[in-house]
């Protein structure tokens, strides 16, 4: 447990790290008005690391104990190297806690992998805990990308909605997509808030984008299971798709997400060309555990 001296300390070491950094060095816009005070303001460390300004200012003034997720966070927005991080779980009374060794690897579930084996001719993918891509059909490769030419621990849905090009140019209403992705992981991360890989994927995904850093930081949630997806596919054009996604009953997280047209529709029969056309995908009939 922390000490009030420590809880002090942690306040001052923060006021004086952002004091050290610029806005450009953390990927913020510069802005013609003046600063009172040098380096970052609490808004904009805030800001980075996906928190509220109140929370923020409540650390430095040491009146709220900061979560590991929190201070990961803040270390990447911070821009500390080792041995500053060291002692900012030190201060926080954390250091026990700090994420130093990965969760067990997901496996496939075998019920999941037959249901992909016979979808045959629709996108499916199971997701697993933080909508990592467990394992996809060649529909679903031929639609979003190939999976298997990404690293086992980059095939993340959120991750690729907003940092590959080709999943990102995918969506006509990106916005709304991405936003209700991260809505979707807002849930998740309240069953696992001291997961280090949801903190790793929350930390990136803050830096790297500032609508992420938004929409995280308003704390929206969202369960649900079915909705519209309206997609420009750069082989078959406009696609309009019912996207439900089922649940397994065992506990596991695993999630079966299904992309389907209606019949007798221009997307039923776009969707039927783009799954017919596997040689433009040659790895894309191999999906694979994920393996970290």
């Amino acid at each position: 447990m922390t000490s009030d001296s420590d809880a002090r300390a942690l306040g001052a070491f923060l006021k004086a790290r952002r004091a050290q950094l610029t806005p450009g060095e953390c990927g913020l816009a510069e802005t013609d008005l003046a600063r009172r005070v040098a380096g970052l303001r609490r808004e904009e460390v805030a800001q980075l690391a996906a928190i509220s300004v109140d929370y923020y200012t409540r650390l430095e003034q040491s009146r709220v104990r900061a979560s590991v997720p929190v201070l990961t966070t803040l270390a990447r927005a911070l821009r500390l190297d080792d041995d500053q991080q060291r002692y900012l779980y030190e201060l926080a009374g954390r250091s026990d806690a700090r994420p130093r060794r990965r969760r067990p690897v997901q496996r496939l579930r075998p019920a999941m992998r037959r249901l992909l084996d016979q979808l045959t001719g629709t996108p499916a993918l199971v997701l697993g805990k933080r909508l990592d891509i467990l394992a996809w059909n060649p529909a679903a490769a031929a639609l979003y990308t190939d999976f298997s030419a990404l690293p086992a621990d980059r095939r993340n849905y959120l991750r690729l909605v907003f940092t590959h090009p080709a999943v990102r140019q995918l969506h006509q209403d990106w916005a709304h997509d991405a936003r209700e992705a991260v809505a979707a992981l807002r849930l998740e991360a309240a069953a696992d808030a001291d997961d280090p890989d949801l903190a790793t994927l929350v930390g990136e995904l803050s830096l790297q984008d500032p609508d992420f850093r938004t929409w995280w930081a308003e704390h929206r949630v969202s369960s649900a299971s079915y909705g519209t997806k309206h997609y420009r596919h750069h082989l078959v054009g406009d696609l309009t798709l019912d996207c439900d996604t089922w649940a397994g009953s065992d506990g596991s997280g695993q999630r079966l997400m299904i992309l389907t047209a209606e019949p007798g529709t221009p997307s039923h029969d776009a969707l039927r060309i783009l799954t017919s056309w596997p040689a433009g995908h040659p790895d894309a009939d191999r999906s694979q555990d994920l393996t970290r």
